[in-house]
C-alpha cells in the first residue's frame, strides 16, 4: 500500500478536472497533489495525465489505471465504516470456552440472556475440561480456574471460588476423619483432573498429592463416588456447599482450607480488543460481582 496516497490523489484530478479541485477536496495543497502524481508516474514508469494550461487528459496508460483503482477509495472508506460500526456494538462471530461442569451450570445460561440482548451476535461455545490453544485453535475467550501460567494471554478475573475437602458420613463412620495433612495417604483418596490437592499451611499455599485408587476428569462423577462414600474428594464450592448444608457431606481439615481460587476470563493480547470481547467480559464479571455463591448469580438482563 506504499503508494496509496498517490493513488488517491490520481483519482480525485481525474474525478474533479484539476489539481486545485482535486487539492482542494482532500485538504491539501495543490503543489502536494502534483508531487504525489509524478511520484505514482515514476513508480509506474508511464505517464498517466497530459498537462496543459486549461486541462488534464488521461493517457491510455493512465486510464487503464483509473478503471482499476477509482472505486477503491469507496471501498477503503466502507471498509472503515463497517469496523466502526464493529466498534459500537457486539456484532458477529464469537469462539469460547469453558470447563463442563462450570459451564453448563452457570455461563451457558449467562451466555443464552446475552444472546437474547444481542441477536447479530452468532455464539461457539465449546465446553470441555481440556486446556485448549486459544491462539492455535481460533478462540476469542476462554473461563479458567485457579492460577494463570501462560503470560502470552491477557486475564480477567471473574469470581472467586473455593475448594472443600470432604467424604459422606458413611465414609466417616468407616474410616474416620484425618486430622493433619499427613495423614491423607491412610485414606482412600479419589480425584479429579489435576494430581495435587491445594490448602493453605501457616499462611502459605501448600499443594499436597495423595495416592489415589479411583480417578476422573469429570466433576459429576466424582462428587458421585464421594457421596457414594468411596473415599475423600476435593471440590469446588458450586459442587458441595449445598451438600454440606444438608449434612450429606462432611467438610474436613476446615484448619488447611485454601481461602480463594480464582475464574479466571483468559483471552489472546490484541492491540485493540473487540467490542463483542469487552462486551461479553463485562457482562459475565457483572452477573458475578456480587460474589454470591454461583446458583444465586443476580439477573443481569
Amino acid at each position: 500500500m506504499k503508494n496509496w496516497e498517490a493513488m488517491e490523489a490520481f483519482v480525485e484530478v481525474v474525478r474533479q478536472g484539476s489539481f486545485s479541485a482535486a487539492a482542494s477536496q482532500l485538504n491539501v495543497s495543490a503543489s502536494h497533489i502534483s508531487r504525489l502524481v509524478a511520484q505514482l508516474e515514476n513508480t509506474l514508469g508511464s505517464t498517466l495525465l497530459h498537462r496543459t494550461t486549461r486541462r488534464i487528459n488521461l493517457s491510455e496508460a493512465g486510464e487503464l489505471y483509473y478503471q482499476h483503482c477509482r472505486n477503491l477509495p469507496a471501498a477503503l472508506s466502507s471498509a472503515e465504516e463497517v469496523v466502526s460500526s464493529l466498534n459500537q456494538a457486539p456484532i458477529g462471530s464469537f469462539k469460547m470456552t469453558c470447563a463442563t461442569t462450570f459451564g453448563e451450570r452457570y455461563i451457558a445460561p449467562l451466555m443464552n440472556d446475552f444472546l437474547k440482548q444481542n441477536p447479530k451476535i452468532e455464539l461457539d461455545l465449546h465446553l470441555t475440561n481440556r486446556a485448549v490453544d486459544l491462539v492455535e485453535e481460533d478462540y476469542d475467550l476462554a473461563i479458567r480456574m485457579g492460577a494463570m501460567k501462560d503470560s502470552s494471554l491477557l486475564s480477567r478475573r471473574l469470581c472467586d471460588r473455593e475448594e472443600f475437602l470432604c467424604a459422606s458420613r458413611e465414609y466417616v463412620d468407616q474410616f474416620g476423619v484425618p486430622h493433619t495433612l499427613a495423614e491423607l495417604n491412610k485414606h482412600k483418596c479419589l480425584l479429579g483432573s489435576k494430581s495435587h490437592w491445594l490448602f493453605q499451611q501457616e499462611g502459605h499455599r501448600k499443594e499436597v498429592r495423595v495416592s489415589n485408587q479411583w480417578r476422573s476428569n469429570s466433576g459429576p462423577a466424582l462428587l458421585d463416588a464421594v457421596k457414594k462414600g468411596l473415599g475423600i474428594a476435593q471440590l469446588p464450592d458450586y459442587y458441595v456447599k449445598d451438600e454440606i448444608a444438608a449434612g450429606r457431606l462432611v467438610s474436613l481439615l476446615p484448619q488447611y482450607q485454601y481461602p480463594y481460587s480464582g475464574v479466571w476470563l483468559v483471552y489472546p493480547k490484541a492491540q485493540h480488543p473487540s467490542p463483542k470481547l469487552s462486551a461479553i467480559c463485562d457482562y459475565l464479571i457483572a452477573c458475578f460481582q456480587d460474589n454470591a455463591p454461583f446458583h444465586r448469580y443476580r439477573d443481569c438482563g
